[in-house]
């Protein structure tokens, strides 16, 4: 049995989606802070709790026979991360060691992590292989990159198994009910404009970069899911200590994300330059062949597919929610 951890979140959802289609059976732990169970396939037991608590992922490791785990809980948000530094690194490196003492103390050998290009900071030009120097710039890369000195530590001592996952700019949706719900993530921050008639915001054009803009490399929330469970399956057959990019390895601006957005939902909207967000670097992209080279996978989906994916799915989830207000609306005539 393989355990998620955060396993009813945005990309939760999707790779215990990724996982089920390849046949494996999943347990989900999460908090439900911004998790949705109910997009989970059924059949699919989910244990509520913080995965900073030990003995409750003990107690579930031991219920469900857990054999590997794949931790996908923690917080993300840059700009966040700077205003809560304390909590960032509360919620990502106490519950990577809470996981790690759980899996130790219950003899579970094998760990698939949820990282960040954040751990690099500014790469410059090029695109950034695995080897490429770790300076983060925010709290939130600091963070990840303990998580990665915890694990590749503990894992050394205690004979684990282990891969670290160092993922790019997520997008996208899977199905029409896997909106990213995100606050803190540019497409649906994007769409949430729209919605409102505003213009997005765009954070900083000076830049040294060709529009000015940040560039980011996008990556299909799908093909991220498919990544995981290549390597899950990859563990299976051999022990693994190691870190792999996971990303397109092409560059898109903002600007270039907001014509993407434009064209998606067919409304001409206009954006606003407004200032840098302390914590972003100009420039990164992946360079994913390691992941190719060793396992043969490779992201299937441009940014078109992203955002195209990531609009169809925004607009059935506002349709959904305009529904339930008006039907929730007659509900309350009805009873008087």
């Amino acid at each position: 049995m393989l355990l998620v951890t955060g396993g009813a979140g945005y990309i939760g959802t999707h790779v215990v989606r990724a996982l089920r289609s390849g046949g494996r059976e999943v347990v989900v732990v999460d908090d439900l802070s911004a998790g949705h169970p109910e997009l989970l396939p059924a059949g699919v037991p989910v244990e509520v709790g913080s995965v900073l608590d030990t003995d409750f992922l003990m107690d579930v490791i031991d219920r469900y026979d857990v054999d590997q785990v794949v931790h996908l809980a923690g917080r993300k948000a840059v700009d966040e991360s700077i205003t809560r530094p304390s909590y960032y690194y509360r919620q990502n490196v106490y519950g990577m060691q809470s996981v790690l003492a759980a899996m130790v103390r219950m003899d579970v050998r094998r760990i698939v992590f949820s990282s960040s290009a954040a751990v690099y900071g500014t790469v410059g030009d090029a695109t950034v292989t695995e080897e490429a120097a770790t300076l983060p710039q925010s709290p939130y890369g600091r963070s990840k990159l303990m998580c990665e000195w915890l694990l590749r530590d503990i894992a050394a001592a205690e004979g684990l198994s282990w891969a670290a996952l160092r993922y790019f700019n997520v997008a996208g949706a899977g199905g029409k009910e896997l909106a990213d719900r995100g606050v803190h993530n540019l497409v649906p921050r994007v769409f949430q404009a729209i919605d409102r008639g505003e213009a997005p915001a765009v954070f900083g054009d000076t830049y040294d970069t060709p529009d000015g803009t940040c560039i980011r490399d996008y990556i299909h929330v799908t093909d991220l899911a498919d990544a995981h469970a290549t390597v899950v399956d990859a563990m299976d057959a051999e022990t693994m200590g190691t870190v792999y990019n996971v990303g397109c390895g092409c560059g898109a601006s903002v600007l270039d994300v907001m014509r993407a957005a434009r064209e998606a939902s067919g409304v001409p909207f206009d954006w606003r330059i407004t200032d840098p967000r302390p914590g972003d670097p100009a420039r990164v992209v992946a360079d994913a062949g390691r992941i190719c080279a060793e396992l043969g996978w490779k992201a299937q989906h441009d940014l078109d597919d992203i955002v195209g994916s990531a609009w169809e799915a925004w607009s059935a989830s506002r349709a959904a929610a305009m529904t339930a207000s008006k039907q929730g609306a007659a509900l309350a005539v009805g009873a008087h």
